[in-house]
């Protein structure tokens, strides 16, 4: 049996006005009857009792219907200050559940409801005027709105969101930090284009909650005001630096000749460094890879020799007599014909052949990864990514790894509008950095359980192979990651490989769509939702006159009801939605249909 209130119209006339005032009427005439008439005064009066009591029911059920039309409101923005975020982000069920805007559970009842108003005609049913303003807006009147909460549980498996520009992504990530940021949890914050809202209010957040130390600004557009960030503090085997660098060679496979040798190279200067005593920064190795790792390598002979090797000096003076006092070339003799045979080093061997290997063939292959080392050393990085002060100096310092032990929040705007390039590689060597540290954590265990959120906007200008580990094995290591792009379709432009850009989206398990305008992305979307049997019901009516019989009519009256399988959220309805309204596919299976608050 079909139960009409599947064919509920909320936005339908309220036809049930009219009806109470013919019932009120009707009372008051009743009374008036009685009064002014011989009829029975228990009667009238009992009669006029039920004519008002039917017309309270009716008005009733008027406001309830009044209540759904004022629906309309929902394409004004609504707005939450700063004070009223923190008190609901602390009671949001103890702290357990994230807040995402007011909204509903999206089920067959409200995609059938649409379906109907779909296939009835928008214009028709809802006016003209209801069509004029930004976007389907009355797809949120479809159910009454309440608050939107999920467990933070949820959050292990990541969040995807994606929507056209300007529809509301970085303002759901200023509700997003703000509630991280109350919980008191490390974020770091990675936006390519600098968003000044996203920073400031973040950073208001830390101010209003008695904790204006946590923030840590990081800009290239900004040194001045910028904290200085060492990509290359952490790391547990050498080996980790090199591979933190060559992930940002451009490459289609990731195993290219250049993509090896360029690794080699880095490594072994890496631990040409590390053997001297130095701490490795980006500086360093574009100096020893741009210029030889001559100097270098005379240090670490000088070094291996006065530690592994007696009386060394007097020793390797005939090989400088014999190369006429070019020490490099005596040393290296020295090592490879005395010193080799009983205190062998396996960095030396690799800088040594480095330093040996053809000039001209060497700067053919490192040809594309030097670019990259100049993007990250340029004025003002060289300060910014390779802090290297004296002790008692003002500028403050920090990494990945102190930040997350701290519970710090940090902001890192890349200023891609000025310059993509150096931009994507800022993000995309702090994202190989952060993963290096969620192996630490991972590896080696925590010292808090404390999780870490990790929010990158317009992810696909700075995505890369660590990241992809990193939202593969993050959850591991406390690791919340929130990435928002505008279409799929960047992450296949970005990784060269659609397999690759698949696998992002494979490790998502929230997945939040704004308007969105790309049909792939739409389809993405739609598809990983499953059908509905949308109902429908189809009236017919008819006559007939049988000319040649007298007076012989027909008449009939057919209702009939069908199912037809549907999408929950068609795809095109997608690209309709109000900006700050969305469809957010929760992990476990839950579909909810919400709007967004502006964080004031």
């Amino acid at each position: 049996m079909l139960e009409t209130h599947d064919f509920d119209n909320p936005w339908r006339k309220v036809y049930e006005w009219p009806m109470t005032a013919t019932w009120l009427g009707a009372s008051a005439l009743t009374l008036a009857v009685t009064k002014t008439l011989p009829v029975p005064t228990r009667f009238g009066v009992a009669t006029s009792l039920l004519c008002a009591g039917l017309g309270a029911y009716r008005a009733t059920q008027a406001w309830k219907r009044s209540q759904d039309t004022t629906r309309v409101r929902l394409a004004e923005k609504q707005f939450i200050d700063i004070p009223g975020m923190i008190d609901l982000a602390r009671h949001a069920h103890g702290r357990t559940s994230l807040w995402l805007g007011k909204g509903f559970q999206w089920t067959d009842i409200e995609a059938s409801r649409m379906h109907a108003l779909i296939n009835g005609g928008l214009a028709a049913q809802l006016g003209k005027d209801a069509l004029h303003k930004e976007g389907a807006y009355w797809l949120h009147g479809l159910a009454k709105e309440e608050d939107v909460e999920l467990d933070l549980s949820m959050l292990e498996g990541h969040t995807l969101i994606v929507g056209a520009t300007g529809v509301g992504k970085t303002r759901l990530f200023d509700l997003l930090i703000a509630q991280a940021i109350v919980r008191g949890e490390p974020v770091i914050i990675i936006d390519p284009k600098g968003d000044h809202g996203l920073a400031e209010n973040a950073r208001r957040v830390c101010e209003a909650l008695g904790q204006p130390d946590r923030f840590i600004y990081f800009h290239p557009a900004h040194p001045d005001k910028s904290a200085c960030i060492d990509p290359l503090r952490n790391w547990n085997r050498k080996t980790e630096l090199a591979s933190r660098i060559a992930a940002l060679i451009p490459s289609e496979t990731g195993a290219d000749p250049f993509t090896a040798f360029g690794w080699k190279v880095l490594n072994d200067i890496v631990n040409g460094l590390i053997a001297t005593g130095q701490r490795p920064n980006l500086v360093q190795l574009r100096r020893y890879i741009e210029g030889g790792p001559d100097d270098l390598l005379l240090k670490a002979l000088r070094l291996h020799f006065k530690t592994k090797v007696p009386d060394w000096e007097s020793r390797v003076s005939s090989f400088v007599k014999q190369y006429k006092g070019n020490q490099l070339l005596a040393y290296i003799s020295f090592y490879k014909e005395i010193v080799i045979h009983d205190a062998q080093s396996v960095d030396l061997d690799g800088l040594i052949s480095t330093y040996e290997h053809n000039r001209e063939h060497f700067q053919k292959m490192v040809a594309s990864l030097i670019p990259i080392l100049s993007m990250l050393t340029s004025d003002p990085l060289t300060e910014l990514l390779s802090p290297d002060f004296e002790p008692g100096h003002g500028k403050q310092v920090t990494d990945m790894a102190r930040v997350i032990r701290s519970d710090k929040v940090l902001y890192t705007g890349l200023d891609n509008l000025a310059d993509a390039t150096v931009g994507s590689a800022i993000g995309s060597i702090l994202l190989a950095d952060l993963t290096a540290v969620a192996g630490d954590r991972y590896n080696y265990g925590v010292e808090s359980r404390k999780p870490i959120n990790v929010f990158v906007d317009e992810a696909a200008e700075v995505i890369n192979q660590p990241t992809i580990q990193l939202l593969n094995k993050g959850r591991g290591a406390g690791f919340r990651m929130f990435i928002a792009t505008q279409t799929f379709a960047d992450f296949a432009a970005r990784l060269g490989d659609e397999n690759k850009a698949r696998q992002v989206l494979a490790n998502t398990n929230n997945k939040i769509a704004l308007r969105v305008l790309d049909a792939e992305t739409q389809k993405y979307i739609a598809d990983g939702i499953p059908k509905i049997k949308a109902r429908t019901m189809m009236i017919r009516y008819g006559h007939n006159v049988d000319s040649n019989i007298h007076d012989t009519y027909t008449a009939s009256y057919q209702e009939q009801a069908t199912e037809e399988e549907a999408d929950l959220i068609p795809p095109a309805i997608l690209s309709e939605l109000a900006p700050l309204h969305y469809f957010a596919r929760l992990s476990g299976g839950r579909t909810v249909k919400g709007r967004l608050s502006i964080l004031r």
